[in-house]
């Protein structure tokens, strides 16, 4: 064993001398500039090192920086610790989406993983079942962070199930309700209203609702045309007085809420879940305390990700394990929150798609086209032929991400060849039962934080 991992640092070592300049690029820095690197608050590129900043044993490791554009971080580890690479890990990097790994962590130790999201809804009025009206208001509230068209739909049904389906007074919503990763509690009311409407509903609303229905194998609901006409206003603000509970939607569970969230790398439903767990601030505090971080490894300024986040590749190392530990406990593995490279939809379904490849990768992606000129990540775990399961961490900033990108993908496959090739996870795919919109939209493109294809 100890022969495999040498032979694959002397390859890895030998890959990132040879990386190939990026156009257009600056060259990398040298030795002698490292310093000013350093007091951008990103580490520089150092030797090629173990994970104390020595030479791995039997290696005389030179000091070189890796010939790639822009800095790099890189931690590989076997399941009992050995290192297999490391390079930076003390420096500070962005890691993009790949915080969202922390966020998730907090959230299954706060919550747990069965834990659902509620939605009430409340009525000031009368229910008139012979005529199904509700003379009155119906109040809705709730922050769930996955509440979608087939939710909204889901939830016309239940009312017409008690004997409502026409609402002579206004749709009263909550501050906190939001509804198709809409963080206006207006534009998520006056949806909410257009899908309860069988006549007024769109064609993404019925297909999301059949898509997910069909996916859970409830044919009676498909049997029905669940339909809530509103003949008020939409309205934002409390429950009026005298308002009575009337009925409460769960969610999904917060573990497949997770799967969703981390193969689409949704923004939204990170920043909300991470609001409920008490913001940014909460989160790192919560690492610091649980995995005995030094508090100068992490900062985050978002849940999600997006902005300027800073974490040590030896910090994420630990996110990682304490993540599969967390999900270990609870009898999950991380590919029932993670994308599986090549197999689920999302930022990794184009990616390892080789035969040999496909399967081989779990790891949650980080990019951000502007911020730090630029950052791209990569953490999760790898399978090999010879048996052998290795976690990675790799963190790139200040370059081109779609170079760092294909960067990353060649220190996985080096490390995977030096163990006799990449295998594939016993995985069978999860039913995504949430349509979410990729985040490839216009206003992410303006903010350079969206996941570029490979091909692009």
């Amino acid at each position: 064993m100890t022969q495999m991992l040498l032979k694959s640092i002397g390859i890895l070592g030998l890959l990132l001398c040879l990386a190939p300049f990026a156009p257009g690029q600056e060259a990398p820095a040298t030795a002698k500039q490292a310093s000013a690197i350093r007091a951008s608050d990103v580490a520089p590129l150092t030797a090629f090192s173990g994970a104390n900043g020595s030479s791995l044993p039997g290696q005389a490791q030179p000091a070189y920086l890796t010939q790639i554009y822009g800095l790099q971080g890189v931690l590989a580890e076997t399941l009992d610790g050995a290192t297999i690479a490391a390079q930076s890990v003390e420096g500070k990097f962005n890691p993009a989406s790949s915080i969202k790994l922390a966020t998730a962590l907090v959230a299954l130790q706060t919550f747990g993983p069965e834990h659902r999201f509620l939605t009430s809804v409340w009525v000031a009025g009368t229910i008139d079942r012979t005529n199904s009206t509700l003379t009155g208001d119906l109040v809705v509230s709730g922050r769930d962070p996955s509440f979608h068209y087939e939710h909204a739909v889901m939830l016309a049904r239940e009312l017409n199930a008690l004997g409502i389906r026409t609402i002579n007074g206004n749709l009263i919503i909550a501050p906190g309700f939001t509804m198709n990763f809409d963080w206006s509690a207006r534009h998520s009311g006056e949806e909410l209203r257009e899908t309860f409407d069988a006549a007024r509903r769109s064609t993404s609303a019925t297909r999301a609702w059949i898509d997910e229905r069909t996916l859970r194998g409830d044919n009676e609901s498909l049997r029905s045309v669940p339909s809530i006409v509103v003949n008020g206003e939409v309205q934002v603000g409390p429950a009026p007085p005298g308002a009575r509970p009337l009925l409460v939607h769960r969610s999904s569970k917060l573990v497949d809420v997770l799967k969703v969230l981390l193969c689409y790398s949704n923004n939204f439903m990170a920043e909300r879940i991470g609001e409920q767990l008490g913001g940014p601030d909460a989160v790192s505090a919560a690492l610091v305390t649980r995995l005995q971080l030094n508090s100068a490894e992490v900062f985050m300024s978002s849940t999600s990700g997006l902005g300027v986040n800073r974490v040590t590749p030896r910090a994420m190392m630990k996110i990682l394990r304490a993540l599969r530990h967390e999900l270990s406990r609870n009898k999950l593995l991380l590919s029932d929150i993670l994308p599986v490279a090549g197999i689920d939809p999302g930022t990794l379904e184009d990616r390892y798609t080789n035969p040999e490849e496909r399967g081989s990768v779990i790891a949650k992606t980080g990019t951000l086209i502007r911020t730090d000129g630029g950052a791209s990540s990569l953490v999760g775990q790898m399978k090999t032929r010879s048996g052998s399961i290795v976690l990675f961490v790799i963190l790139n900033q200040r370059g081109n991400v779609v170079y760092f990108r294909r960067n990353q993908d060649d220190i996985v496959a080096a490390i995977q060849n030096s163990l006799g090739g990449p295998a594939p996870f016993e995985y069978r795919p999860i039913g995504l039962s949430m349509r979410l919109a990729n985040s490839d939209t216009e206003a992410a493109r303006v903010r350079g934080e969206y996941e570029p294809r490979n091909q692009q």
